[in-house]
């Protein structure tokens, strides 16, 4: 198997330095950009598995080479790195199209343990491919994250179309909430955090609202469900 490549972008030399020298460590090959400019030439001129991105970058932060990325690559794992820990800050990072999110300071442990997960899903090649995941008229294509319920375009975000799909996959049975956690989020349930139950309403405000039969129920002190109605 061909060594991993990974983009790490941060404008601290110091903490990218460390990174980059234990990701080589852990037998990742690491290209390290200090500007969120720079960081997007490099992305442009050669492809990566996975890229770290710091939020606070000179040139263009992290949030807009998120989703300048994001506009031509829905598949590669993005983490963000920050000091930003509210929970407006989170969804800002999700919503910009991040797959996973690391409050500083960490344990580098930590991050590894995120790559190799987001890295496990995304090279899987037992992965669906080609094919849809269905509730009554609600359809969601596998390859192209194109969601529709009868017959009408569901815009959604990166973390919505995360959050979505493992409904979908899980239809008609509740899931909890520190299932989504740690299947959407790759984290362990955080009780001091609501962030779940407000995606949970973004998405219904996209599937359910717009329509008169509603999709996803709560399950008071239990969690969510996706009838195939």
């Amino acid at each position: 198997m061909d060594t991993i490549s990974i983009l790490l972008v941060d404008d601290e030399p110091r903490i990218a330095d460390m990174l980059s020298f234990g990701l080589k460590e852990n037998g990742y090959d690491v290209t390290v950009a200090y500007d969120g400019k720079i960081g997007y030439r490099m992305y442009e001129n050669r492809a990566f598995d996975l890229l770290v991105l710091d939020i606070n970058l000179p040139g263009m932060n992290g949030y807009e080479l998120c989703k300048l990325i994001r506009m031509t690559n829905e598949q590669v794992p993005i983490i963000m790195l920050t000091a930003l820990s509210t929970l407006d800050d989170k969804i800002e990072g999700y919503d910009a199209g991040a797959d996973d999110y690391i409050i500083k300071p960490f344990e580098f442990r930590e991050l590894l343990m995120k790559i190799k997960v987001l890295l496990r899903r995304s090279l899987d090649p037992a992965q669906p491919t080609g094919h849809m995941l269905k509730a009554g008229e609600l359809i969601m294509n596998l390859d192209t994250r194109e969601v529709k319920r009868d017959g009408k375009d569901i815009n959604l975000t990166a973390k919505e179309s995360q959050l979505l799909e493992y409904l979908l996959r899980n239809k008609n049975r509740v899931v909890s909430r520190a299932d989504i956690a740690v299947n959407v989020w790759n984290i362990d349930f955080d009780t001091n955090t609501n962030i779940i139950d407000v995606y949970i309403n973004y998405v219904r405000n996209k599937v359910d609202k717009p329509f008169s039969e509603k999709m996803i129920h709560t399950h008071v002190g239990l969690g969510y469900v996706l009838k195939d109605n």
